[in-house]
């Protein structure tokens, strides 16, 4: 396996932690700032919407496990064919429909689309990982590859919807009385749009979402150019083969299996509530509100310039030590 296949490969994941990472750190306070629905509903909106992405999770891989192998592979259709749905349903997530009664509608039906669309892309590309080739050695390289450009394409989609969307939440102590400064210096604060115009700010909005859709259009392009799918010669052909849900089932009861997925729903779930609440929190209750994009910025490339040292911690000490360690 090349290494630009395994670089084409990576490069397709990346824009899922883009979109992914800017919902998870500004869709509540853009709910709550922009959108203008009550604290209630913004975290009904977040919730089922996560829970919708859950549900698809079996369901995607029932269906998957059903598919035929086509000329392209029996995963990559799948990809292909939820990638237009998800741009669409993502750009709509931060569009202000013109009418009020319905917004909590809106956004929690696209919201729910755009999660499990994700979800339903995320399962067969993560599975893709076992037919790209027949050495085990190149899979783990791959995912090596994923893995680093998943954590990049979290700290970009922070950074990019982050820069593009910070005006839209500056202080409005900040802005300039035309009528009374007319001259412009080197201390003049900069322009900035009219935090009374919610039309400005959702253009703001509209702008990052376009930016982050084209990045979708990129990674899905360079993943079906460069990387081709390979049926697994080495897969077991026997005519008592396992259903779906008998697999799943006897899955659920391996003890082991169970407890490390409680373990990783209860940490997932920690570092969800901290991405909804941080630009929220530096928003309305730090007093940060000029500089929170810097700040989210600063958390993720910290994040991500630390996997080698944990990844040197782990192997010094142990995966189960060095996670307890570590919490």
């Amino acid at each position: 396996l090349s290494m630009c296949s395994k670089l084409c490969y990576a490069i397709g994941g990346a824009p899922n932690q883009v979109a992914g990472s800017a919902a998870s750190f500004f869709l509540q306070i853009y709910l709550l700032d922009i959108a203008h629905i009550t604290p209630f509903h913004a975290s009904l909106v977040l919730f089922i919407g996560k829970a919708s992405g859950a549900v698809t999770d079996p369901v995607a891989g029932f269906f998957i496990s059903k598919s035929r192998w086509t000329k392209i592979g029996r995963l990559m259709p799948w990809v292909l064919a939820c990638t237009p749905f998800t741009i669409v349903s993502y750009f709509f997530m931060w569009y202000l429909p013109p009418f009020v009664s319905g917004r909590v509608a809106w956004y929690l039906t696209f919201h729910c689309l755009f999660q499990a669309l994700t979800t339903l892309f995320q399962v067969p590309y993560s599975a893709l990982t076992m037919f790209l080739s027949t050495d085990q050695k190149d899979r783990d390289s791959a995912t090596a590859y994923r893995m680093t450009m998943e954590v990049l394409g979290t700290l970009i989609g922070a950074a990019l919807q982050g820069q593009i969307v910070a005006s839209a939440h500056v202080s409005p102590h900040c802005t300039v009385n035309p009528s009374v400064n007319t001259t412009h210096s080197w201390h003049d604060p900069p322009s900035i749009p009219d935090p009374s115009d919610p039309l400005s700010h959702q253009v703001i909005y509209m702008i990052a979402a376009g930016v982050i859709a084209g990045v979708y259009l990129l990674g899905i392009v360079v993943l079906f150019l460069g990387v081709k799918e390979r049926d697994d010669p080495y897969a077991l052909n026997s005519d008592r083969a396992i259903p779906f849900c008998k697999g799943l089932a006897l899955t659920m009861k391996h003890g082991p299996y169970v407890k490390l997925t409680a373990s990783f729903l209860l940490i997932s779930t920690a570092v969800q509530l901290e991405q909804g609440n941080f630009v929220l929190f530096c928003t309305h209750a730090a007093g940060l509100r000029n500089h929170f994009q810097y700040l989210v910025v600063t958390i993720l490339v910290s994040a991500a310039v630390s996997v080698p040292f944990w990844q040197k911690f782990l192997q010094r000490f142990g995966k189960k030590c060095a996670a307890c360690g570590i919490s």
